[in-house]
């Protein structure tokens, strides 16, 4: 083989380096399976790119410096493309630093390009320290770069040496990346490392056929129709892995959370590393193995303890006769309004899989009666959750011609989509509704925060009320309508804003108030003035940013309108105050 040539060859294997795996010396199995099993998208797709870059430019002829040159400028391309997400800079920058290493005729080694591309990117912009994204990228590749060879060295003392070498890979990828994986969740994802390994090979088509469709389709559109579609199925095998996985039985398992959560999960990952068979283990060894497999028995039992422990003792308090529940959606609002089989969504909050997730913990297939009260993002971003599962839709006065492409896709998903106004009213299963805001025919229309769709639930003990995100002008003009009556739930309006009208709160009177709120929002929600303002109305607060997931049941132990909780039952997914 030529010295360019092989030049060429070594690049092309180190070049998954810039993302996840090889030592150079372990053999080219590995690095094939490396190859096809990445678990850092990022990566692999600079690597893929740049392979097949060096590939065409050599069998064109250009020398190295040109080749090189080449690379640089469609690896730039890439990311202007695919755009700058801190993962993707820094696969890039490691990418560029072992080609200009090739360039000079350097071998590009991966822990040095790791460590000179985080110094760098961390330098030039310091707050990529706080970003997840980056350490978790950072992180994946330490991991794939430290952990991969040792791991298929002590795999195969158990397996085939070609199982044992792919099985390394994800496995390196998810040891290295659960100490913070459980800062954003305290969960272990229990078929991560399955799941890498079914998606993996789907990844190289994907992102050659799309990338190729991509480049073609300004140009040569009858080309690029039928790589989108060579695209789209390595795309959907993807998807539909990650969501088969993601539905599993189990598929999360509880954990401890913050600093503990943490330390826990490095000592598991060592007990894990220890335990795994090495050749004539010394007494040392067996020392730490029983030590592991300690900390390991331990780290197994807490969690099927939790488990067990968590399902039985939520079914035994869990209500079953819950009629409203607010999701725990972060800042954003989805409340569930419920009577028998019959339910009501007020609001869809920021994220489908936040709120698609709230709704399986409360088994709700089908929404009868959706309400969105006004189009910002923390209300109507969850959307696709409830997409083709709708009857009947309760929708304000769409401000622009998003909002109304909000409408055409319920209405495709076969919902009724109605424009509501005071006046409007109907009933859920034994509870009547009614929407007291806004006024139709005002001279003045409401939209935004102003014009949120105010409803009103009666019966089965509770009155309840949900004022969206009225401000004090829209709460006061509410109230100038007309006395709207004791309830014992209100949904505050506006995340507990201190743009509130006391009289209003004065006059409903609740018993209780429901703050849905995310933790550590930056708008200082709920506000002191709010807090206040319900403790003098005498209204007990449960928010979700503390509680959790919060459930309201009548108890049948009063009639309906009493106060002060006397009907009410209250059930919080975390115990008060721990938050």
């Amino acid at each position: 083989m030529p010295r360019d040539a092989s030049f060429h060859a070594g690049l092309f294997e180190r070049l998954p380096c810039v993302d996840d795996c090889a030592h150079e010396d372990e053999g080219n199995s590995l690095r094939r399976s490396s190859l096809s099993h990445l678990t850092a998208v990022s990566g692999a797709n600079c690597a893929i790119i740049l392979a097949l870059v060096l590939a065409v430019t050599a069998a064109c002829g250009l020398g190295r410096r040109w080749r090189f040159g080449a690379a640089l400028v469609v690896l730039a391309g890439f990311v202007v493309l695919v755009t700058p997400e801190p993962s993707v800079v820094r696969a890039a920058t490691m990418a560029t630093i072992v080609l200009l290493a090739g360039a000079m005729g350097r071998p590009g080694r991966g822990l040095p390009a790791l460590a000179l591309a985080g110094i760098a990117l961390l330098v030039a912009d310091p707050w990529l320290s706080r970003n997840y994204g980056f350490v978790l990228s950072v992180l994946a590749t330490l991991g794939l770069l430290v952990l991969t060879i040792p791991l298929a060295r002590r795999l195969r003392r158990w397996l085939p040496a070609p199982v044992a070498a792919v099985l390394a890979i994800p496995l390196a990828a998810q040891l290295a990346c659960q100490p913070v994986l459980v800062l954003l969740s305290p969960t272990l994802p229990a078929y991560g490392v399955p799941a890498n390994l079914l998606a993996a090979p789907a990844a190289p088509i994907a992102t050659i056929a799309g990338l190729a469709a991509c480049l073609l389709l300004p140009w040569l559109p009858w080309l690029a129709v039928p790589l989108v579609w060579l695209a789209w199925l390595p795309a959907t095998w993807i998807a539909a892995v990650a969501i088969t996985t993601a539905g599993l039985p189990g598929s999360s398992l509880p954990w401890l959370g913050g600093p503990l959560g943490v330390g826990l999960t490095l000592a598991c990952t060592a007990g894990i590393l220890t335990m795994l068979p090495e050749r004539r283990p010394g007494r040392r060894q067996a020392v730490l193995r029983i030590v592991s497999g300690a900390v390991l028995c331990l780290a197994a039992g807490c969690t099927v303890g939790a488990m067990v422990g968590t399902g039985l003792g939520r079914a035994a308090v869990f209500p079953a006769n819950w009629q409203i529940a607010a999701c725990d959606i972060g800042q954003g609002d989805a409340v569930v309004v419920r009577d028998g089989d019959q339910v009501a969504l007020v609001d869809v909050g920021p994220d489908p899989a936040l709120l698609t997730g709230c709704l399986g913990e409360l088994d709700v297939d089908r929404v009868d009666l959706l309400v969105l009260t006004h189009y910002d993002l923390d209300h109507v971003g969850g959307l696709d959750a409830v997409i083709g599962r709708v009857d009947t839709a309760l929708v304000g006065p769409p401000e622009n011609a998003q909002d109304a492409r909000l409408h055409a896709e319920l209405s495709r998903g076969g919902a009724t989509v109605a424009q509501t106004a005071r006046g409007d009213h109907g009933v859920l299963g034994g509870l009547a509704w009614d929407v007291l805001w806004p006024v139709r025919g005002a001279d003045e229309l409401a939209t935004g925060n102003a014009g949120s769709v105010t409803i009103r639930f009666e019966g089965r003990g509770v009155r309840s009320i949900f004022l969206g995100d009225l401000d004090e002008e829209a709460q006061s003009a509410l109230l100038a309508e007309g006395p709207i009556g004791a309830v014992d739930v209100v949904k505050v309006a506006h995340h507990g804003s201190g743009d509130q009208s006391a009289a209003l709160y004065a006059e409903l009177g609740a018993s209780l108030g429901l703050v849905s709120v995310g933790a550590d929002n930056g708008y200082g929600h709920p506000t002191r003035s709010l807090l206040e303002l319900l403790r003098s109305a005498g209204t007990a607060l449960v928010r979700t940013d503390r509680d959790g997931l919060a459930v309201v049941a009548p108890t049948g132990a009063g009639p309906a309108g009493a106060r002060a909780g006397a009907a009410l039952r209250v059930w919080t997914e975390k115990v008060p105050g721990a938050g």
